[in-house]
């Protein structure tokens, strides 16, 4: 064993050299969604091993998804800024009741790639940080998407006509303005209760993540998938603004360094994961999720690509900035709308 000791002290020396300089602090984290790969895969390891670790240890946490504590995640901000715990994620869709703004950056349609996406979450960021902190009392951390959120359903599709006269499930109210256009109706619910409620026939159709529905097994519930991108169901990391302020210098920018690789890394997966939650919903090409299933994939049309922006522009953009009011718009024109060269109208 003495053989061995030396890369034990060794071991020792880095983990108390890497921790000199952070004060001891304990950091109670909610995360997303606790089945899916953004938690699983990246939310959680990241605080509960990446952050410890390179601090030596000194900065420790407790981590659980908000679904696994009986909270839905449009409450996730508001505890936060409470107190109730130190960090939380959720999906800026579910708190959009309490802040129009944050429903600026995934409005129905407006990218239809992840590179584009990514382009308008760095523009608008330092915007969204100034409305979480004075709305909710946190501090935003990183910002980073679900894969694409597409269409499923449980009949025959071939276009964006075929949704007139049916009920779709959105989880946000620009993707109900932006199925409502279509001639359909928008259906609010908890993603948990979707599954059944397209087995009974409540709803027709329902717009999520291409891995997510993978995962939450729709492929049982479905017949076709439609994977023309219609929003990307962005995530905020924050912590409480207090206990931020709390924090040393270093901290915070430790802190922040390593939430924009965490970023990072989920944008990069996020948009692999796109491909390979179609791979495993339709049976073509790789999948390593698991069963790969044989729902229908239903080819994207380039019509359809410009009804979507048809839609955006003509419908969502300006039904959202008379919602979120002239001040808000005039932000979005100058940092999402030059990436994407809309402009929202300012009344």
């Amino acid at each position: 064993m003495k053989r061995y000791g030396w890369i034990w002290a060794a071991a020792a020396f880095f983990a108390v050299a890497l921790g000199q300089g952070f004060p001891k602090l304990h950091l109670n984290v909610v995360g997303t969604w606790g089945h899916l790969t953004m938690f699983k895969g990246y939310e959680k390891p990241f605080w509960e091993k990446t952050i410890p670790e390179k601090t030596g240890g000194q900065i420790t946490t407790e981590v659980r998804p908000f679904n696994e504590m009986g909270l839905k995640g449009g409450e996730i901000f508001r505890l936060l800024g409470k107190g109730l715990f130190d960090v939380g994620s959720t999906v800026l869709d579910y708190v959009a009741s309490d802040a129009t703004e944050v429903e600026g950056l995934d409005l129905a349609g407006l990218a239809m790639d992840i590179q584009t996406a990514r382009k308008e979450a760095e523009a608008y960021k330092p915007f969204l940080d100034e409305v979480v902190q004075k709305k909710f009392g946190i501090k935003a951390l990183a910002v980073y998407p679900y894969p694409a959120q597409v269409l499923f359903c449980n009949a025959p599709i071939t276009s964006l006509a075929d949704l007139k006269g049916k009920k779709v499930r959105t989880s946000g109210r620009s993707l109900a303005e932006f199925v409502e256009a279509l001639g359909a109706t928008g259906v609010t619910m908890p993603f948990s209760e979707v599954p059944q409620a397209l087995q009974r026939k409540v709803v027709d159709c329902a717009i999520t993540g291409t891995s997510s529905g993978y995962n939450a097994k729709w492929y049982e519930v479905v017949t076709h998938v439609y994977p023309l991108p219609l929003g990307w169901d962005p995530v905020m990391a924050a912590m409480n603004k207090k206990r931020w302020d709390g924090l040393d210098q270093k901290t915070q920018a430790f802190l922040l360094e390593e939430a924009a690789k965490l970023e990072d890394a989920i944008w990069k997966a996020s948009e692999r994961e796109t491909q390979e939650g179609l791979n495993c919903l339709t049976g073509q090409g790789d999948c390593s999720l698991g069963q790969p299933a044989s729902l229908t994939l239903v080819p994207v049309s380039e019509s359809d690509r410009a009804l979507v922006q048809k839609i955006l522009v003509e419908t969502v953009v300006p039904k959202w900035a008379a919602r979120c009011g002239p001040d808000c718009a005039e932000r979005w024109n100058q940092t999402i709308g030059r990436v994407v060269g809309i402009r929202a109208p300012v009344k």
